[in-house]
């Protein structure tokens, strides 16, 4: 798996791991039920602190895309590349509702209309 981070990216260290994670996913380069390598070697590979690599780890985990088994390390979810790419979607779309002057809830009601 090659991550890489964007160093003039202003988003938060944590968010960029958890981005590229997602974007590895996303692309097949991790299939559900693969194994990720340790948080330690991923900050070393990232340049970036074995901490921030975590935060990024379980906020993905929050998100059902990974699963931490004890013993087995952290894995990719089932599912998750469906759920990696409906979640880029919709982080898109709150971003370009933003950029047009849509607050979430707006957004959130717009949704509802749709049902």
């Amino acid at each position: 798996m090659l991550l890489r981070l964007d160093t003039t990216d202003s988003r938060p260290l944590h968010e960029q791991v958890a981005g590229a994670i997602r974007r590895a996913i996303a692309e097949g380069e991790c299939m559900p039920g693969d194994r990720l390598p340790p948080a330690r070697d991923l900050s070393q590979v990232l340049g970036v602190n074995a901490n921030t690599v975590l935060r990024g780890l379980r906020a993905l985990r929050d998100e059902g895309v990974l699963e931490f088994r004890r013993g087995r390390g952290v894995t990719v979810a089932e599912g998750a590349d469906q759920r990696s790419e409906l979640l880029s979607n919709a982080r898109q779309l709150v971003a370009d509702a933003a950029r047009l002057g849509y607050s979430k809830n707006d957004l959130i009601e717009m949704i509802r209309g749709l049902s």
